[in-house]
């Protein structure tokens, strides 16, 4: 699609290196990404691409100054062999009412939990989600409430076009319908595509 999906806040690339996938993303592009933060217990960090208005790209894998987490991190991160686009997020402008009429749709977004980190100034971000270990080409749904949004400032990039595809396709629109945005979503082996406007010209993910 040549817009961005309705409602959406972020794309995430997972990768089980870090600080390879990032000098990589920097090579590629001639962008660098700036670091976000450590999520405290996930045993996961991210630095993070703007990818135009108020939407981002988070890259995320494990934080090797923390122990080892009690559970799998999240985004499938510790069954990764290569960097990889697992998911994405919607902003929708009541979180609760939407996961409200997605249940009602019977397409359930798993459950709401607050969570929070610190960037590397200092400045404590703090956000609600929908927890659910099946999010991939449907999205998870985030707001971030009085909190600054992560994007306002970051380095950009061009967000050209994100698309699916999942077997079950039509079932997948489905869902976005209750969710309230959309995605080109064609048969196929469940995935994602982004294509991104870069300095040194267009870079497919991952």
């Amino acid at each position: 699609m040549a817009t961005p999906p309705p409602l959406l806040d972020h794309l995430v690339l997972a990768t089980p290196d870090l600080a390879a996938t990032v000098a990589d993303f920097t090579r590629r592009t001639g962008v660098a990404p700036a670091p976000g933060g450590a999520h405290v217990g996930l045993g996961t960090r991210n630095f993070l691409v703007g990818l135009g208005g108020s939407a981002y790209l988070e890259i995320v894998g494990p934080d090797p100054e923390q122990p080892e987490p009690a559970r799998p991190r999240p985004f499938g991160i510790d069954r990764l062999a290569a960097p990889a686009v697992v998911t994405w997020a919607i902003r929708p402008p009541d979180l609760d009412a939407t996961v409200a009429a997605a249940l009602a749709a019977g397409a359930g977004v798993g459950p709401v939990r607050a969570m929070s980190r610190r960037r590397p100034d200092g400045t404590l971000l703090e956000w609600r989600l929908t927890l659910d270990e099946s999010a991939g080409v449907v999205p998870f749904l985030i707001d971030w409430g009085a909190t600054a949004h992560p994007s306002a400032g970051l380095p950009a990039v061009g967000l050209r076009s994100v698309a699916a595809s999942a077997p079950d396709s039509a079932e997948v629109r489905r869902v976005l319908v209750a969710l309230g945005t959309d995605l080109d979503v064609v048969e196929g082996r469940t995935g994602l595509t982004v294509r991104l406007d870069t300095p040194a010209g267009v870079l497919d993910l991952p």
